[in-house]
């Protein structure tokens, strides 16, 4: 689930991308020359801390938690997911309902955003300069709604590669991943916020479509056609097809229909309630 797509479903992703488009020579100006208030006043240092914080907490008291659900009960959990993806899809509009041309780009990130979701791994990236570019596109996609950036890490056949040197740290390959990273992160960042200030209805639209594509990877019944043991022994699951419940239950499996449907209901019923609140 795409970072990008939890700012937009909470109502932040704006002042987020503007933010983070805030962060570049002139801050490091400001930095560098000790105006603290104009520096924090640009980059919205509030917001960012407060942001922050809020990841912290989750990876400190949640990540374990999500971690067992995956391995226990992972098919209610990607069904939670679906259902508040599918419910923000909804709620997600723009202004300009009668505009010809929404529909149609949110039709073409849809297609686009499910491609990627079965799409086969391959290894199109490889050395240093590989990394680099993997390292960017990887955070492009992480502020994008409906692609994950480690998903694309793993269609780029470099999520191996960045896992064992995180587990080994690695320094040399860290820093050119992590150089591409900001590389990345700094320009595609100022660029969608240019495209949001003068199109935003017609970008809203395009992420609404990737959105709406990205429900084909959460789909809870799955079938794994590829996978891989990382470092850890821990079985990653390379591509998947989505199937229905009576096909996945054709093996034995339990398709926990019930627990699903639950799970997907509450999930959407959050994502009403945080619209109702906002």
């Amino acid at each position: 689930v795409s970072g990008g797509t939890i700012a937009l479903i909470s109502g932040i992703y704006l002042r987020l991308i503007q933010a983070v488009a805030q962060c570049d020579l002139t801050a490091i100006g400001l930095l560098m020359g000790r105006q603290w208030g104009a520096f924090w006043h640009r980059i919205d240092g509030r917001f960012l801390l407060v942001l922050v914080a809020g990841i912290g907490f989750a990876v400190v008291l949640l990540a374990r938690l999500i971690r067992d659900l995956l391995l226990t009960q992972s098919l209610p959990l990607w069904s939670f997911f679906f259902g508040l993806v599918l419910a923000s899809v909804l709620l997600l509009k723009s202004g300009a309902r009668g505009s010809w041309h929404n529909p149609i780009l949110a039709g073409l990130a849809c297609l686009l955003a499910g491609s990627l979701a079965l799409m086969p791994p391959s290894d199109v990236l490889s050395g240093y300069s590989g990394l680099f570019c993997g390292g960017a596109i990887a955070i492009c996609a992480m502020i994008l709604p409906g692609i994950s950036g480690s998903f694309l890490l793993l269609l780029l056949g470099l999520y191996p590669t960045v896992i064992t040197a995180i587990s080994e740290f690695d320094v040399a390959i860290l820093g050119v991943f992590a150089a591409g990273c900001v590389a990345g992160l700094t320009t595609f960042s100022r660029l969608l916020n240019w495209v949001l200030i003068r199109y935003y209805d017609q970008t809203l639209s395009v992420l609404r479509g990737f959105l709406l594509g990205s429900l084909l990877a959460l789909w809870p019944w799955q079938h794994t056609l590829v996978s891989l043991l990382d470092s850890h022994g821990n079985e990653r699951v390379l591509q998947r097809q989505p199937v229905l419940p009576q096909v996945f239950a054709a093996d034995g499996s339990d398709p926990q229909v019930l627990m699903c449907a639950i799970a997907a209901l509450s999930g959407a019923s959050i994502v009403l309630l945080m619209n109702r609140w906002q």
